[in-house]
């Protein structure tokens, strides 16, 4: 079954503590304390958003940035993974990693791990397009983790990720420019955090359908700023939805509205329908989106500006703006 993917719901900030009344109120959406969310396998779990995050592992997490771990496919290994280590310059010598290709750097949401749907699908994806590094973040031990201390870990995360990536590069050498990073769910701030880590200065940064509850005021969210290029990739922004919903990016694309997607009954459906859509536009280049005036006409199917494609593997796109994509129920989603 396709892995359930979810973003964590907590608290959006390091420094206060959470309300104390039974909603948590973010610009756009109203969360009860309560909520319900399915793990990997599709079991439901009730997360409280009041719940007190586990400190000492955040402490943890801050100090080592070996908590996440780092598994290389290329097309030499498309299935078996090499491990890579930050300040291990062995362990990037002595595997397949080519600095002279693009690399792809992919990390997962909340309760997943390498071997989860939207690392394997972005995987082949790329690798059947053409000759790259695709590089999996895992950082299973914090998304094992209650969704307050998730939520709250996200920034370390973050910016180990970066600091691997500037390793690699005075490892191997390489640059920046040659920098894809893809996150899905929470993992779309995480990869915002590591663009943050190096300036600001990798090529582009993709988010998936990006966490949305109590992210709205977090400085810490995916932003413009966060890479050269920075687009966002929303499905999922209903009330009840887990996505963002609202434009956080240099280019914010809005499939079918946003809010729910052709064939999908569930908000599980439309959240995952993120990652699926953007796989197939790596292999097909196919969904073009029109720029909106506003979000009105993102929600009436009205947009008529210029075009851009959604997605793709395109490591000098540009533009600017919200646009509006409309796809078909099925894979490769064509209208």
């Amino acid at each position: 079954m396709n892995t359930v993917l979810l973003l964590v719901v907590a608290s959006a900030y390091f420094a206060s503590a959470l309300p104390l009344d039974d909603q948590v109120v973010g610009i756009e959406k109203t969360y009860q304390r309560f909520i319900e969310f399915p793990d990997d396998e599709g079991n439901p779990h009730i997360v409280d958003l009041e719940a007190e995050p586990d400190w000492d592992f955040l402490s943890d997490l801050a100090r080592n940035p070996n908590n996440n771990q780092y598994f290389l496919y290329t097309r030499r290994n498309n299935n078996r993974a090499q491990t890579l280590r930050i300040n291990d310059a062995a362990s990037i010598r002595n595997s397949n990693y080519n600095s002279r290709v693009p690399t792809v750097v992919v990390s997962h949401g909340w309760l997943n791990k390498q071997s989860s749907n939207v690392n394997q699908r972005i995987r082949d994806a790329f690798l059947g397009r053409s000759d790259v590094n695709v590089i999996v973040v895992e950082w299973r031990r914090l998304a094992m983790s209650d969704y307050i201390t998730a939520m709250r870990g996200v920034p370390a995360v973050g910016r180990a990720v970066g600091q691997f990536i500037r390793f690699v590069i005075n490892t191997v050498g390489g640059n920046l420019n040659d920098f894809h990073l893809i996150g899905f769910s929470l993992g779309s701030h995480v990869v915002g955090n590591a663009g943050r880590e190096l300036g600001g200065r990798v090529a582009r940064i993709t988010g998936l359908d990006p966490a949305g509850p109590l992210w709205d005021n977090n400085n810490q969210r995916l932003n413009r700023n966060d890479g050269v290029y920075v687009e966002a990739i929303h499905t999922d922004g209903s009330v009840a939805g887990y996505g963002i919903g609202t434009p956080i990016a240099r280019v914010d694309f809005f499939p079918n509205g946003g809010r729910s997607q052709p064939g999908c009954t569930t908000n599980v459906c439309d959240h995952n329908r993120s990652w699926e859509l953007f796989a197939a536009t790596v292999t097909h280049n196919h969904l073009v989106g029109n720029r909106c005036d506003n979000m009105n006409q993102v929600s009436n199917n009205n947009c008529r500006g210029p075009a851009l494609p959604m997605g793709n593997d395109n490591l000098r796109k540009s533009g600017n703006g919200i646009f509006r994509v409309n796809t078909g129920r099925r894979y490769p989603y064509f209208f």
